[in-house]
């Protein structure tokens, strides 16, 4: 190899060892992230999936988390996203303030990422999850009283405000996955009203049950009272004066067949009682 050929192998490789070390063309996507590529202030469309990337050097690559995230807004102090006392407070059909617990699952749309960040901004939870989240169960509470949302509504009222925070959440780059209403925290005399209220309608149903219960039992009687009555009549039907009769010829006979030793005295008229009387050995 030549002195010249050597000396432009070396220059190769130290422009590799530069582009590589000072450059870094390489990026590396980890599970769960998509990286939004930057040039000069220009987002790019298209994203970068998880795994190694060989990208322009001068392209910036912004990593935004797209797994399942959960969002809390909770009395407690250290369970919610911020300190202190950040439940929902909302006003019911009949006017009460309600706190409500919340918690949400929520995810960035990969294929969006380019333009949540070009247009949100990586702050895009505090942005549009959290206000839409508290703007959705806000505009369903008001179409519910306490009692349904404490009790007898909640699962229906759930269901209305994931539907409507879903809808909220419609060209922003993001999807609701689901929305749990964790606690309903309702003014101490309200609640001990509604919980009488529900011990109340509870008693009712016990009773309506037991009521019911008996009445079917009474029918119940009824029909055998009325099936042993027909029995009854049936068998009086059939009890004519020569069945008698033979019944108790039948009967005399096993009498004298037994292996005691018995003296029967028979009427011959057979209207009369047989006299029996037993014999010992």
């Amino acid at each position: 190899m030549s002195v010249k050929s050597s000396g432009c192998l070396v220059a190769i490789v130290v422009a590799v060892i530069f582009v590589l070390v000072f450059l870094n063309p390489i990026v590396i996507i980890p599970p769960g992230y998509v990286g939004v590529k930057v040039l000069f202030g220009k987002v790019y469309p298209t994203i970068l999936r998880n795994g190694l990337h060989i990208v322009n050097p001068l392209i910036s690559v912004k990593k935004m988390d797209i797994r399942l995230q959960a969002y809390t807004m909770s009395v407690a102090p250290q369970e919610g996203e911020i300190s202190g006392d950040d439940a929902i407070d909302v006003l019911t059909s009949e006017g009460l303030k309600v706190k409500l617990d919340l918690t949400a699952w929520y995810r960035l749309i990969p294929e969006k990422a380019p333009d949540v960040y070009k247009t949100i901004g990586e702050d895009y939870v505090y942005k549009v999850i959290r206000p839409l989240l508290r703007t959705a169960i806000r505009d369903i509470a008001v179409k519910y009283t306490a009692e349904d949302i404490y009790s007898t509504k909640r699962d229906e009222f759930v269901d209305r405000m994931m539907e409507h925070a879903t809808k909220l959440a419609e060209g922003k780059g993001v999807e609701i996955d689901r929305v749990l209403l964790r606690n309903v925290k309702l003014p101490s005399e309200i609640e001990k009203a509604i919980n009488a209220k529900l011990a109340a309608d509870q008693e009712a149903q016990r009773m309506n049950f037991v009521l019911e219960k008996e009445k079917l039992e009474k029918e119940r009687k009824i029909i055998e009272a009325e099936g042993i009555r027909e029995a009854n009549r049936i068998i009086a039907q059939g009890l004519t004066a020569n069945y008698l009769r033979w019944y108790r010829i039948e009967m005399m006979k096993q009498l004298i067949n037994s292996p005691n030793n018995t003296i029967m005295v028979i009427p011959e008229d057979l209207k009369s009682l047989p006299m029996i009387m037993p014999t010992g050995k």
